[in-house]
């Protein structure tokens, strides 16, 4: 990966339907070697997806809750994540060191829905007990960090 590559990361981490146009006239390449840039950078997993930045409560999820889960010591964290995988509701998964072994970001549209789904959490095989800390308000998330100090233009 090149500086070049590096600032086209920046721009679509900042702005991700700009068009190979507009990138190549950004870093002063063609269109047609921003693409295959675009595509060498799909192909080595460096972009990994693109997606829509929805915001939660206008599709009925207003209520964010960071949960962390201690697992049972007998049990393989293969287990616990096998399982987080198949809950909807989970947007974000962490694996931490510590006395907590996982972390994780959830969305639902109320309070009542978020004790469903603590109780459903609890009951999973390996869950050896569960922290809730629902969030009030989302001052920002998903913040693009720069990437080797390179400034999207």
């Amino acid at each position: 990966m090149d500086d070049i590559d590096r600032r086209l990361l920046e721009m679509l981490r900042v702005d991700g339907r700009r068009s190979y146009a507009e990138l190549a006239r950004q870093v002063g390449l063609s269109a047609p070697a921003v693409h295959d840039r675009m595509g060498r950078l799909e192909r080595n997993g460096v972009i990994t997806g693109y997606r829509a930045d929805v915001n939660p409560e206008a599709v009925g999820l207003g209520v964010t809750a960071l949960i962390g889960i201690q697992e049972h010591t007998d049990t393989e964290y293969s287990v616990v994540t096998d399982a987080l995988e198949q809950i909807p509701e989970v947007e974000s998964c962490y694996f931490l060191a510590g006395e907590e072994s996982f972390l994780i970001k959830v969305r639902v549209g109320a309070i009542g829905e978020l004790e469903q789904l603590v109780t459903r959490l609890n009951r999973l095989p390996g869950v050896a007990r569960t922290r809730t800390a629902i969030a009030l308000s989302t001052k920002w998330e998903s913040r693009p960090q720069p990437l080797g100090g390179i400034t999207p233009e």
